[in-house]
C-alpha cells in the first residue's frame, strides 16, 4: 500500500510539473526564469521552499538523532542570510533585469568583464551541485527502501521520479517547478505537524515528556557537547552557511530570484521567510524522540520513516512517504534549472540562441541520468564530493559581494587569484589533511585563505597599475 502511494505521489508531482506550463517557451529567459513575470505568492514557494530539501526532511530529524541540540545550528542561519539578502535583493534584481543575467556566471563575466570568471564560476557551480542533485535522487530511493524494506522498490521509484523530473522541467521549465512548489510546501507541513504530534505522543506521551526522558537518560543531547559536533562545529558551520545563502553562493538560486516580478516582491517575501523557516524544528523534534527509541549507532537519515512505521498507520504513513517524495523530486527539478542554464550560458557557448536551448536540454538529460545512474550503482561515488557543496560553493562569496558594489573595486586577477586559492585550501582540507583544523568548517578557512590573497593580489594591482602608466609616459 506505501508503495502505490509512493508511486501516486510521484505521478501527481510529475502531473503537477506539466500544468505549469502555461505556452511553450519563446527563448531560454522565459523557461530559466519565467519571463521575470512571478508574483508573491509563487515567489514565496520558489524561495522559502528551497530550504526544504530531503536533506532537510530527513536529515534534520538525524542530525538532531545523532548530534543533539547541534542540529540548531540550522535554524539561525537562514534568517541572517534573508536580512543580508533584504538589502541585496533589490540591486541584485535590477542588475540581472538590465544586463539580461539568468546564472551565477552571467553576474560575475559581467561585473568583472571576464569570460575565464564566468566560465570558472560555473564549472565551479556544476561541480558542487551536482551531489546534491544526486543526494535528492538517492534519497528518493532511500525513503522508499526504508518503509518497503525493498530495493528493487526504490530502484522502480528512482527511475520514475527521476524521468517525470526531467519531463516536466524540459516541458515546463521554471513554472514547472513553481507548479510543484505549491504541493511540495503543503504536503510537507501537514506531514510534519502530523509527525510532531503523533510521535512524541506515541513513544513519550508528547514533545514536553520526549525532552524530560532525555534530561533524565541522556542529558548531554541538550547541550552543545564535545565531538564532531561541538561549540567550533556548531558556530563555524552557521556562519559558512549564513554567507553561501546571504550572498548566493549557490547557482541554483539564481533562476527563483530572476524570476521575480519586481524588487518589492523579494523584500516582502524576505521579511516574512524568517517565521517560515522555524519550520525546521519540526523534524528535529521527531530526531529528538528517536534518541529514546532507535538504538545508537543507526543509520540516523532512517529514523524519521522510522518514528513513523512504528506510531501511525499505513495509509498516514503513505502520505508522510509522499511528502518525502516531494521534497527529493522538487528541489531535484530547481537544481537540474541551475545545472543546464550554467552549461548552456557560461561553458558551452554559442551564438545561436535555439542551439543554446538544445544544449540546455541536452544537459537537464545528461545531468539527471549521471545522478540516477550513480544513485543506482555507486551512490558512494559522489559522497566526498558533496562535502565540498557549501564549503566550496561559499568560496564565490567574495566575488558576488565585491560585484554587488556599484563600482567593482578589484579587477578579475585578485578574484580570481582569491577564489583558486580557496578552493585549493577547501580540496586539501577535505580530502587529504582532514584533522589539521579539527571542527571547525573548512569552508570558513578556505574564506579567510580567499580574502587574504585576493586583497593581497588586489594591492599587488594597484601598485603596478601606476608603475605601468609611468613607463608609458
Amino acid at each position: 500500500m506505501i508503495l502505490a502511494f509512493t508511486l501516486a505521489g510521484i505521478a501527481l508531482i510529475g502531473v503537477l510539473g506539466f500544468v505549469g506550463r502555461r505556452r511553450p517557451a519563446a527563448d531560454l529567459a522565459e523557461w530559466t526564469v519565467g519571463g521575470r513575470r512571478f508574483g508573491a505568492v509563487t515567489m514565496w514557494f520558489l524561495q522559502a521552499g528551497e530550504v526544504f530539501t530531503t536533506f532537510t526532511f530527513l536529515g534534520m530529524a538525524g542530525l538532531a538523532f545523532s548530534g543533539g541540540v547541534a542540529a540548531m545550528y540550522a535554524l539561525p542561519y537562514v534568517p541572517i542570510a534573508y536580512v543580508v539578502l533584504f538589502f541585496l535583493a533589490k540591486r541584485l534584481w535590477t542588475m540581472g533585469k538590465q544586463r539580461g543575467y539568468l546564472t551565477q556566471g552571467d553576474f560575475l563575466e559581467d561585473r568583472y568583464a571576464s569570460r575565464t570568471l564566468g566560465t570558472l564560476s560555473a564549472v565551479l557551480g556544476v561541480v558542487f551541485v551536482l551531489p546534491y542533485l544526486q543526494l535528492q535522487i538517492t534519497g528518493l530511493g532511500l525513503i522508499v527502501r526504508l518503509v518497503t524494506g525493498d530495493a528493487a522498490s526504490a530502484t522502480l521509484s528512482m527511475v520514475t521520479g527521476s524521468v517525470l523530473v526531467v519531463a516536466f522541467v524540459l516541458w515546463a521549465g521554471l513554472r514547472g517547478v513553481a507548479a510543484t512548489s505549491y504541493f511540495k510546501d503543503g504536503i510537507m507541513l501537514v506531514a510534519l505537524v502530523v509527525l510532531v504530534i503523533a510521535v512524541p505522543a506515541h513513544f513519550a506521551g508528547g514533545v514536553g515528556g520526549v525532552f524530560r526522558r532525555i534530561e533524565q537518560l541522556h542529558p548531554e543531547k541538550l547541550i552543545v557537547h564535545s565531538g564532531p559536533n561541538d561549540h567550533v562545529w556548531f558556530v563555524t558551520s552557521m556562519l559558512v552557511s549564513a554567507i553561501g545563502v546571504g550572498l548566493m553562493t549557490l547557482p541554483h538560486t539564481w533562476p527563483a530570484l530572476m524570476s521575480a516580478r519586481d524588487p518589492k516582491v523579494l523584500r516582502r517575501n524576505y521579511t516574512w521567510m524568517p517565521v517560515y523557516e522555524l519550520c525546521l524544528l519540526l523534524p528535529m523534534l521527531v530526531g529528538f524522540a528517536a534518541i529514546l527509541v532507535v538504538p545508537k549507532g543507526s543509520d540516523p537519515n532512517g529514523v524519521l520513516l522510522t518514528l513513523s512505521k512504528d506510531a501511525l498507520p499505513g495509509w498516514v504513513t503513505g502520505i508522510i512517504v509522499v511528502a518525502a517524495t516531494a521534497t527529493a523530486m522538487v528541489p531535484a527539478a530547481g537544481i537540474l534549472i541551475g545545472i543546464s542554464s550554467l552549461v548552456a550560458r557560461n561553458i558551452v557557448r554559442v551564438r545561436s540562441g535555439r542551439r543554446q536551448f538544445w544544449i540546455n536540454h541536452g544537459t537537464v538529460v545528461l545531468a539527471s541520468t549521471l545522478a540516477l545512474v550513480l544513485g543506482i550503482f555507486r551512490p558512494d561515488l559522489l559522497a566526498n564530493l558533496l562535502l565540498l557543496t557549501y564549503s566550496g560553493s561559499v568560496q564565490l562569496a567574495p566575488a558576488n559581494l565585491l560585484g554587488f558594489l556599484r563600482r567593482v573595486p578589484v579587477g578579475k586577477v585578485p578574484v580570481l587569484a582569491g577564489l583558486i586559492a580557496g578552493e585549493l585550501v577547501v580540496v586539501w582540507l577535505t580530502f587529504v589533511d582532514t584533522h589539521l583544523v579539527g571542527t571547525v568548517n573548512v569552508g570558513l578557512v578556505g574564506l579567510a585563505a580567499n580574502v587574504v590573497v585576493l586583497a593581497l593580489a588586489a594591492v599587488v594591482e594597484r601598485l603596478a597599475v601606476p608603475s605601468a602608466s609611468e613607463e608609458a609616459a
